[in-house]
């Protein structure tokens, strides 16, 4: 009888370290930090350190962080110029983000440490939440994309967003570090990459920074396009790069450098993320 005891016992440990190990699959991952920009109103939890760049004009910044992480883009945008504009016309900037499939009519309300916010979904398959704020300073747009609200990861992102509290991992323009480190000069098999039309659901770009003019290029008045090819892949890298047309003075180089930054949902293929080449273009212009 003890030693049947014994063995109850055995039995049901294991189910209970079975049952604590799933439970712990199904949270989010707990390498997760919090981050922030020192001039900046916000600090927020990602899953890894952000991709981030800023536009300084006469009056006015904009910025863009960004993360690809298993299957899902996280964003946050910012912007200090008329802070309340940018709530009021929600709808109208939903409007410019078709392709995301944000409805309308799931608008709902939501609030932020005493900040009044307004939250619509897409119906994009994959499903998207996105949040709109207005602080006295700043107007921002928290994005998860590939995951709907309900998801234990993108609850973790949402809930975690806090105003007028600087804490975290300051977080300054650069790459950032992508959730499944690589080498954006490793090349994968093309054999691996697909065409456009032969995906279920085509990769989908959440953040595309801009190419840096280079002091050279403008001095010398360069103007023009450049145009490149790359598989955006299926861990949420950009690599296997290629130019179809450059520039002199460096403005090739820009370009390569920001469509490394870019940040985007992988192409969908019998239910599993795939690579797929994309070719884009950017235009340099002196204004």
């Amino acid at each position: 009888m003890a030693r049947l005891n014994k063995i109850l016992w055995l039995c049901c440990a294991l189910l209970l370290v079975a049952g604590d190990a799933l439970a712990q699959q199904a949270l989010p991952p707990s390498s997760w930090e919090k981050y922030r920009v020192a001039d900046d109103e916000f600090s927020i939890a990602l899953p890894t350190m952000p991709a981030m760049f800023t536009y300084h004009m006469k009056r006015r910044t904009q910025r863009y962080l960004g993360v690809y992480a298993d299957g899902v883009v996280y964003t946050i945008y910012s912007d200090n110029e008329d802070t309340q504009k940018g709530l009021k016309n929600s709808l109208e900037l939903l409007r410019l983000g078709q392709g995301l499939g944000w409805d309308a009519a799931t608008e709902q309300i939501v609030n932020c440490d005493d900040v009044t916010g307004k939250q619509y979904t897409s119906n994009y398959p994959l499903g998207g939440v996105v949040q709109f704020f207005a602080t006295k300073k700043h107007f921002y747009r928290i994005q998860a994309f590939g995951a709907t609200a309900a998801d234990a990861r993108v609850q973790r992102f949402l809930s975690s967003l806090t105003f007028g509290k600087s804490e975290g991992l300051e977080v300054i323009d650069g790459p950032g570090t992508p959730f499944e480190p690589t080498d954006g000069s490793v090349q994968i098999p093309a054999a691996s990459v697909f065409g456009a039309r032969s995906v279920d659901l085509k990769s989908m770009i959440l953040m595309k920074p801009e190419a840096r003019y280079t002091e050279a290029a403008r001095e010398k008045k360069v103007v023009g396009t450049v145009v490149l090819k790359a598989a955006f892949s299926a861990n949420g890298s950009v690599v296997n790069i290629q130019v179809i047309q450059g520039l002199p003075e460096g403005l090739t180089e820009q370009a390569i450098e920001a469509i490394k930054m870019i940040k985007f949902i992988p192409a969908m293929k019998e239910g599993k993320r795939v690579s797929m080449w994309m070719q884009l273009a950017y235009t340099f212009e002196l204004y």
